[in-house]
Parts: C-alpha cells; structure tokens; sequence
C-alpha cells in the first residue's frame, strides 16, 4: 500500500543515555554530524514518506527549532506535544485526528534503512518490523506464527524466540480502537505493545517483517558503534579551506569556512563540520566526527570519537574511543585513557559496554585544566570543571569539581 505519512516519537528523556542527555532529548544525539532523528527522517524520505508527526516533549524546543517545518529536507513535519511521559499508545492516541489512512509509526531513537521501511509499507495489514539478535534479554520479543504475530512478551525471562521488536511499525486506523481498550501497565504507561496485542486477540492480522540493517540506542557507547558503521560509507568533499603541507586520506569530509591547517594529518572517514579550526600538526584517526565551530589544535590525536558542536581540544591531547558533548574545552596536556592494561572490555556501573576500548562520555560545557588524566569508561556530567593535574574516574554528577 502506498503510505504517506510517519508518527515518530520522540518525546522522552533517555535516561540511560546519561551524561549526553541531561541537556538534549535522546533523539538529537549525533551521530556522524546529525542527530539521530535525522538520519532516520532521511531514510524515511528515501522510502517515499513525505509528511511527519513528531511527538515531542522533553526539550521539544531543540527539535522544534532544528527541524521547524521540514522544509530544509522537502518535507512536511507537524508536532505534537506529550508533556507527560505515559507511554507510546498515550503519544500515538493524541494524534488520531491527524490520521485517516495507514501510517508508519516508529521510535525516534531507531535507524533503520529505507529499504527496510519500503518492504514494510508493501504489506497489506499493519506490521511490526523484527530483528532476530543473539541475546534478546531486555527486549520486546515476538512469538510468531503462518507468518503473523501471535504474541508480544515483554522482557521474558524465558523468552520463545530470538525474534526483538525492532520499534518500527505499519498501523491501520484500526490500531486507536485498540487503543481505546488499552490498560496502563505494570509500568504505569499505556504501552503500544498492548494495544497490538489486543488487535491480535481481537482477531486482526499482524504480520511482521524481518530486517536486517538496524541500529537502536541504550546506552552512550551504542552512538560509536553506529558512528562507524554510518561513516563506512562516507563521500568525501571539502567546501573549506585546506592549507599546503596538510595531508587527507581516505574519505574526508570538511564544512564551509572550515581551515585544515599546514601539518595536519587526517585519515578517513573523518566528518568535520563548519567553521572549524583545525591544526596545525594534529592527527585525525578514522571514524571520528567532528561538529560545527570546533578547534582541534597542536600535537593533539583523536581517533574514532564523536566531538560535538564549540568544542576545543587545543593543545596536547589525546582523545580515542570517546563522545565530547557542546562546548567542552580540554586544557593543555588533557589525556584520555580508552584501554585498559589488562585488555579486558571496560565496565560502566558494573555493566560490560562489550568495547575493549572506550574513553570518556563527557556531558557539555565540561573543562579540564592542564594535564589532567581520564580514566577509561568516565562518565562525566555537564558543567563539571576537572583541575590541572586531576584524575576524574567512574561516574561524575553535572555540576561537579573534581581536584
């Protein structure tokens, strides 16, 4: 069926997500210098959907003001705001007047390709897309049947496949009577799952179809991960400014007004934004993103990071494996470790982030003084001051000084 418009939600806070989104919604992390939302509009677009509901609340101003209309990317976005947080089938219920056909809903904190989207929308009866995954502990998982969903478990303990809800969806106005019917959760939310669920026991078709290409969003290193994938295919082209005597391989891309300076060594994917400083004599390593008006100066090396937007890492450092929020600034001699001696994966909280090389989350507007050291698997929250000669390790509340 021929589908023209897109629900997405992107309302919450993304807790999990901490430091990076104390001062951002989940959905405009970066990743490859746009936010997540982004990417996904993009593939949505690709697939032929051209008009979008957004469902906003927290901090729904960063997304109202990055994404106004939609005109910027040729098409048509409204916004819906769900000022508390009760779940997916509360959000999807507020916009029922906007909706008399079928629809794709997803969340906004998912990429998925736009093929994947178009096999979705060819499907005659509303759909979930599914991702079969190794370990699916945490996850919605889906037991199915002749080709139909048959039952939704939430976070089994002994889950019936390996089959996870891939957050993606094809509705038919049917879904809000189902939703009417819908009761809170033992979470105290009105979760869409439930609502699917009693489309099914109503006896409605829900098909599903698997995909392949898809990247979700737990925890802060998840953004690295899909950094690199994303980056992988990357065209490179410059519409700065590169000196004489610096070196590029490999994919590159530079904004306007951007100046590589003499000395600088970079090897691609590297993406490094508008208005930009970069070198003299820095090494730039692959996979790393750089955003708009960052300095990146003498003998400092990054590789394989995501540096946000007024960020500047001047003089002396070194930054791998890492995510550096707005408006940071490392002090002369800041180090960050992302290995550690024993080569085992590093650990956040007691949890295992499956890298055996990860350095710091850092939240925005965190400075560092001279020759301070951060140890692996840091997280740091906003507007944290770190002294000269400092070790910062573990996890760091916003607002913090560390001496």
């Amino acid at each position: 069926m021929e589908i023209k418009k897109a629900v997405i939600l992107a309302a919450g806070e993304g807790n999990r997500m901490h430091p990076l989104t104390y001062t951002r919604p989940k959905v405009m992390l970066s990743i490859a210098n746009k936010p997540i939302l982004e990417h996904l509009l993009i593939e949505m677009k690709k697939s032929g959907i051209h008009e979008f509901i957004f469902i906003v609340g927290y901090h729904d101003e960063q997304i109202r003001n990055y994404f106004e209309n939609g005109a910027k990317w040729d098409v048509k976005i409204q916004y819906s705001s769900q000022r508390k947080q009760l779940g997916t089938a509360d959000a999807l219920r507020m916009v029922e007047s906007f909706i008399n056909e079928s629809f794709i809903m997803a969340n906004g904190d998912i990429i998925v390709d736009h093929a994947e989207i178009q096999n979705l929308t060819s499907l005659p009866e509303s759909a979930m897309s599914v991702i079969e995954l190794p370990n699916v502990s945490g996850l919605g998982v889906i037991e199915v049947k002749d080709g139909r969903v048959i039952r939704i478990h939430e976070k089994a303990s002994e889950p019936p496949s390996h089959l996870a809800n891939a957050g993606l969806y094809l509705f038919t106005p049917d879904i809000f009577q189902a939703i009417e019917k819908t009761a809170k959760s033992p979470r105290g939310e009105y979760e869409i799952t439930d609502s699917i669920q009693i489309l099914i026991d109503s006896g409605k078709p829900v098909l599903y179809q698997n995909i392949r290409q898809w990247s979700d969003f737990s925890y802060p290193w998840d953004l690295l991960a899909a950094n690199e994938r994303i980056m992988a295919a990357l065209e490179p082209g410059c519409e700065g400014e590169i000196e004489p005597n610096a070196s590029l391989k490999g994919p590159v891309l530079i904004g306007r007004g951007t100046v590589v300076r003499s000395g600088a060594y970079i090897v691609g994917p590297v993406i490094i934004g508008k208005n930009c400083d970069i070198g003299p004599n820095c090494f730039i390593r692959p996979s790393t993103a750089i955003g708009d008006n960052c300095h990146v100066g003498a003998a400092v090396e990054i590789k394989n990071s995501i540096i946000m937007s007024g960020t500047k890492v001047p003089h002396l450092n070194y930054v791998g494996d890492s995510i550096l929020g707005e408006g940071c600034n490392l002090g002369a001699g800041t180090k960050i470790a992302n290995l550690k001696l024993d080569k085992k994966n590093i650990r956040i909280n007691e949890m295992d982030t499956g890298r055996r090389k990860l350095g710091v989350i850092m939240g925005d507007k965190v400075e560092t003084g001279i020759n301070a050291s951060i140890n692996v698997g840091t997280l740091i929250g906003n507007n944290t001051f770190i002294g000269p000669g400092a070790l910062a390790h573990g996890t760091i509340a916003p607002g913090s000084r560390v001496f």
